[in-house]
């Protein structure tokens, strides 16, 4: 732990997928944890607000928050020096992106390519709550006045976003009342699935789960698609174009990178051993996580009560931004 921690708070949230997988762990959670050391308070929330633009269906949202936080708590983060609350439990984001949405011009958001992403997947189902999306997430971060936001490469025009709507409401009510963040980018900008070609995800069913089995991830990692040109054991390959050792890299020693760095290139090692010194890694490395992690489940009542106690530390602070918002605006 650094002696002494920076100032200023560092917000991040993320939408209740349920369990998290090993994208999510090394594009944020990972992050989120190292952050706890380094800034003087780190809110993070699980946004369910948010999740509603896209869900069919509300009937998974209850629990795959419930599974979300006990992911997070597992993988390191620590409530005494975090908030970790839900986004609805927090009813003055909503206030404060009414607010924002005045000062946001339509042609913007429906330029994000976030947006144009999301009209292709559901494009019978185009609702203002998907137009308004970033500007849902500028009130999460504004609120709270975060000036720190960790995220991955693909939600920078969000961010910049979020800058220009803060910018914006300060320019036209002439305060100083809402912060500009600063994005800090994950060290991992992005985790392809077993598919080797796709980022990890669940709805692409490419994904492997931090709470499975050892069992289950080690088949899980020997569906991975190696070096595409290496069709014999026989035949060289190129860790290079390799999402196997991509992970390795990641999870494995330093003498267990270079040795399947040349064997693999001289056919001294095959792909199905590399899947299996990957897999016996990783298992290791998820070991104490998941034993973390059964003993926190044991007892659901204590991470609702830390959902619960993260909403009211959040809501304090949330209330106080609302009162200066408004009387920037002039509100009675």
């Amino acid at each position: 732990m650094t002696s002494q921690k920076k100032k200023g708070r560092v917000f991040s949230g993320a939408r209740p997928t349920g369990r998290q997988h090993l994208g999510n762990y090394l594009g944020a959670i990972k992050n989120y944890v190292a952050l706890q050391d380094e800034y003087e308070e780190c809110i993070y929330c699980i946004v369910d607000i948010h999740a509603l633009t896209t869900v069919d269906t509300t009937k998974e949202l209850k629990n795959n928050t419930y599974e979300m936080a006990l992911d997070w708590l597992a993988a390191g983060l620590r409530p005494d020096d975090s908030i970790i609350f839900v986004q609805s439990h927090v009813p003055e984001v909503a206030e404060l992106h009414t607010f924002l949405s005045m000062v946001t011009p339509l042609g913007k958001l429906t330029d994000l390519p976030t947006f144009k992403e999301k009209i292709r997947y559901q494009p019978q189902n185009i609702n203002y709550g998907l137009v308004g999306y970033p500007v849902l997430m500028a009130a999460d971060i504004a609120l709270y006045k975060a000036i720190v936001v960790p995220v991955g490469v693909d939600q920078a025009p969000h961010i910049e976003f979020t800058r220009e709507v803060v910018r914006s409401f300060n320019y036209h009510y002439n305060t100083n009342v809402l912060i500009e963040p600063q994005m800090k980018a994950t060290k991992v900008p992005k985790v392809l699935g077993i598919d080797g070609e796709n980022k990890m995800s669940k709805s692409l069913g490419n994904h492997i789960e931090l709470a499975s089995s050892p069992q289950e991830t080690q088949q899980r990692v020997m569906q991975m698609v190696t070096d595409p040109q290496r069709a014999r054991r026989a035949d060289p390959g190129n860790p290079d174009v390799c999402n196997v050792f991509t992970m390795h890299r990641i999870f494995s020693s330093e003498e267990e990178v270079e040795t399947i760095n040349v064997e693999c290139r001289k056919a001294g090692i095959g792909c199905v051993d590399c899947k299996k010194m990957f897999a016996k890694n990783l298992n290791e490395h998820l070991a104490p996580f998941r034993a973390r992690r059964a003993k926190l489940a044991e007892k659901p009542d204590d991470v609702w009560g830390v959902l619960d106690d993260g909403g009211k530390r959040a809501r304090a602070i949330a209330g106080q931004t609302i009162a200066e918002v408004k009387e920037a605006i002039g509100l009675p």
